[in-house]
């Protein structure tokens, strides 16, 4: 741990738009129950607001305060949002939410964004894995690396944003079924989240074997730390590498576990339709 730092960070602005959006996800499903008459799922709620939790707790707690003095603060951060709240978000199913709520020609608009050509580039599940690959090793390029933990907007407003957006693509064919158009074969779902493991391992194995510290920044912060940056860097890497595998390997599981349900629901309507077809046969 670092020397003297606090366990907090005061952004207070994303803290008042994590709590917006979870009043938001929460007036939402009660009001899906009115338009509905069935309650919204207690399972999906608590997804989505362990999201938020994860996300608060990562922007304001130490991994937020430690970031810019310690690397594996930072990698932490990364694997809470890719590996954690990232999947949460997608299996609380928000734009199921955001069609219930909608008024007709709301819900026409939706639907034609989700058919549109754009939207099925962006939902095949080889462009999510190539984007979720890229961003994850090119954000930590040195001079990338650097550029993020020097300029407090640029973490903020880009890296952070960006970090999302390339796990909830990724994720948003892969886990749950949120109105996606065309949803991607069950086996592939499994293979995709399976191979995300090459990414995390071969940053984790060169950031944890690298013979020297990587980035000037945490160099710079260890004289006042007190953390030896070779060290720490070992550590950073070595939390993407290992952690990353245990947290994939829960995607693959969970996706294996929907591709099971989805072979029994076929297998019970091929028998009910095979029972059906020996009941109307004349004796």
């Amino acid at each position: 741990m670092p020397f003297g730092l606090p366990f907090w960070e005061p952004d207070y602005f994303a803290l008042i738009n994590l709590l917006a959006i979870a009043a938001l996800y929460l007036w939402a499903a009660g009001r899906a129950k009115r338009i509905t008459g069935q309650s919204w799922s207690i399972a999906r709620t608590i997804s989505f607001l362990s999201a938020i939790a994860v996300m608060i707790a990562t922007y304001l707690g130490p991994f937020s305060a430690w970031s810019h003095t310690a690397f594996w603060p930072h990698m932490m951060q990364h694997i809470a949002i890719m590996m954690v709240a990232g999947p949460l978000i997608v299996m609380s199913s928000p734009i199921t939410l955001t069609f219930i709520n909608l008024g007709p020609h709301g819900r026409r608009n939706l639907v034609k964004v989700l058919r549109s050509r754009p939207m099925k580039l962006i939902t095949n599940p080889y462009f999510g894995w190539f984007l979720f690959a890229f961003v994850l090793l090119g954000t930590h390029v040195i001079f990338v690396m650097e550029w993020i933990l020097t300029d407090h907007d640029a973490m903020l407003f880009i890296e952070r944003p960006v970090f999302l957006a390339a796990t909830l693509i990724f994720y948003y064919p892969l886990m749950g079924n949120d109105l996606i158009a065309k949803r991607p074969d069950a086996g592939v779902r499994v293979v995709s989240l399976g191979l995300m493991m090459i990414p995390e391992t071969v940053l984790g194995m060169v950031i944890h074997f690298a013979p020297i510290p990587l980035y000037p920044t945490y160099v710079e912060a260890s004289f006042t730390s007190g953390l030896d940056p070779l060290t720490d860097q070992k550590f950073a890497g070595a939390l993407m590498w290992a952690l990353g595998m245990v947290l994939d390997g829960i995607g693959v599981m969970i996706a294996s576990l929907q591709w099971w349900r989805e072979q029994e629901k076929e297998t019970d309507q091929l028998e009910r339709q095979e029972a059906r077809e020996t009941q109307s046969r004349p004796t």
